[in-house]
């Protein structure tokens, strides 16, 4: 009989080939609800951004994690935010665009957001471009003062890399026009590797 934890590392790794992604920090608006069938919905997948109604997490402003699992072999991401109480337009592009190969987890550790945002909620949106289309989720954020530590789950998965790219779809989403420009901050570094 095979020792419990191979086959709860053969259960996740099954689920994760099958699931597009999950975001894992901060925490999705679907919470434990998640459902994979709505992710093409745009802005939030399956999540439903309403500030008056969410709960928000902490958000530092002068960089903080956003982790993702990818069930796909590759696909390109766009981290960006808005202070829109229903998340229905005025995206920030927060990090540039990067593109993940091989599946699994993926966390870039100190994403940051305009230090003016400090004190508000917003919505933090994951836009996954994948090859089965264009997938979405988001978390309910508190911007908040300040530099947080990247939580211990924050890694990256020994068979994934990540490189910046462009991305002209994705780049549609940020801004009230897709031929508006936006805030890019410096990355912080090229995430890759474990």
């Amino acid at each position: 009989m095979a020792p419990l934890s191979s086959l709860l590392a053969a259960a996740l790794l099954s689920a994760t080939a099958q699931a597009h992604f999950e975001l894992i920090q901060p925490t999705s608006l679907e919470g434990d609800a998640f459902d994979e069938g709505s992710m093409a919905t745009a802005p939030c997948g399956g999540g439903v951004a309403d500030l008056s109604q969410n709960t928000a997490t902490d958000f530092h402003v002068d960089g903080d994690a956003v982790g993702v699992l990818l069930g796909h072999a590759q696909a390109n991401w766009l981290f960006r935010a808005t202070l829109d109480e229903h998340a229905e337009g005025n995206w920030t592009q927060l990090f540039p665009i990067v593109t993940q190969s091989g599946r699994g987890s993926f966390c870039e550790p100190a994403i940051t957001a305009p230090r003016e945002w400090v004190g508000k909620k917003g919505i933090i949106g994951i836009a996954c471009a994948a090859p089965d289309g264009l997938l979405f989720q988001c978390a309910a954020v508190n911007f908040v003062e300040g530099v947080n530590s990247a939580p211990a789950n924050c890694q990256n998965a020994s068979s994934v890399s990540v490189s910046f790219t462009g991305d002209e779809t994705l780049a549609a989403l940020v801004g009230e026009e897709p031929s508006e420009s936006s805030v890019t901050p410096s990355p912080s570094s090229s995430s890759s590797g474990a």
